[in-house]
């Protein structure tokens, strides 16, 4: 089965505009996210699978370490309970 990431619905990605990061907002709890994490949870919306979303951060950061890098950044927010 293909996943298609998405925030749990008790997650929320903010931009703080004052300070220029990206946060997850979770119940009692702030996550302050760090380099393109924030791009990279842009784009889990539920309508992309992990390959798709993988794929289009290829192309716009080429030579990065997307493939290795995205679905265990992926994998590991998922085992945290914050995507599904």
């Amino acid at each position: 089965m293909t996943w298609h990431p998405v925030l749990h619905r008790s997650v929320v990605l903010r931009h703080d505009r004052v300070r220029g990061i990206d946060l997850l907002l979770l119940p009692e709890r702030v996550v302050v996210l760090r380099g393109s994490a924030g791009r990279v949870l842009g784009l889990c919306d539920g309508s992309r699978a992990v390959d798709d979303i993988v794929a289009e951060l290829g192309a716009r950061f080429p030579g990065a370490p997307v493939p290795r890098e995205v679905p265990q950044f992926l994998a590991a927010l998922r085992k945290e309970g914050w995507l599904r």
